[in-house]
Order: C-alpha cells, then structure tokens, then sequence
C-alpha cells in the first residue's frame, strides 16, 4: 500500500509523541552513546506551534503512523516544546532568511522506505509555496547522510547540547528550493 500523507492535529499528538521516542532511541544509538542519546531526549521532539501553524505533516501506511515532519517560518531552528532555551517564535523574513525544516521523525519499521524523503518534499514544496527561497535544519547524525543526499549542505558543526561532561553533536545544514 502506498504511503499517504496529511496535516497533523491536536488529536495526533500521542502517537506523534510515541514516534519520536522509539526514533530517537533507536536511530541515534548507532551514532551516539547512551548517555548522547538520554540528553537528545532534552533538546528533541515537537514543538507544537508547527501543529498551529498548519506545518507539521504525517506520513501512514495502512493507517500507521510512518513518518513526521515539518517546516516553520518561526526563527526556531530546533528543539520541542520542552526545550526552551532554543525557542524563538519571531516570523522569519521570506525575502532574506531560510524557512525552517523541523522535528523529523521515521518509525524504525519503516527505515530506509523513502519516508523521511517524501517528508523533505512535502516540506520543501509547502516552505516554495510560501515564498521561501531556501530551508535550513539542524541534522542529528543520524539524519545526516539523508540530508547530504537530499542535497542538503554543511552550514556550520555544532554541540547541539551539552551536561556534566556529555555533548550531542549536530550539523546546522541548508539547500535552496
């Protein structure tokens, strides 16, 4: 069956909530130790104005939730609702500034189905829609080499957080639409 995709809601958040954990669990223990993987908990997951905003989508499969991801034309560039210290929710300027593609998630069962792809494009298409000339992200490592083949580029390597002694990398990366 194919894969469809539509916008979020409210009445979706406690699947999209279950999504990114095992995601985050699964897919960044391959490039992050565990005590990485526990504090990218702190700094991922969703930021609910996407859902507001009408800019988060959803990828199913007969009805299971495969995929989620979004875009925004806020100044956030990453982090969930939790995660305030990276929050700005001040309109970006179409005309100078890159739209942002944000808080991409797939379900493991799903890995290496196209899904995080079709996400990219559902987001890049709706962010040109808009009038945004090019998008920017933050990758994780794991989403690193989806990105770089999606035609994405390094923008600037950074620690995306850090605690008592513990970094989690990420890559601030962009592409023009």
């Amino acid at each position: 069956m194919p894969f469809i995709n539509r916008l979020a809601t409210e009445a979706d958040l406690p699947a999209i909530k279950a999504l990114m954990d095992i995601a985050i669990a699964e897919h960044l223990k391959d490039f992050l130790d565990p005590a990485q993987v526990e504090l990218s908990k702190s700094i991922m997951g969703l930021d609910t104005q996407l859902i507001t905003d009408r800019t988060y989508f959803l990828v199913e499969e007969d009805g299971r939730l495969a995929g989620c991801g979004g875009w925004s034309r806020r100044a956030t560039l990453y982090g969930g609702d939790h995660s305030t210290s990276q929050r700005d929710a001040a309109l970006l300027d179409m005309a100078k500034d890159a739209a942002r593609i944000r808080a991409m998630y797939t379900h493991p069962d799903f890995k290496r189905r196209g899904v995080g792809r079709l996400i990219l494009e559902i987001c890049e298409g709706a962010a040109r829609d808009a009038g945004f000339k090019a998008v920017e992200l933050m990758a994780t490592m794991s989403g690193e080499p989806l990105y770089r083949a999606c035609g994405y580029h390094d923008i600037q390597r950074i620690i995306a957080a850090s605690k008592d002694g513990v970094d989690v990398p990420g890559v601030r990366m962009g592409k023009a639409i």
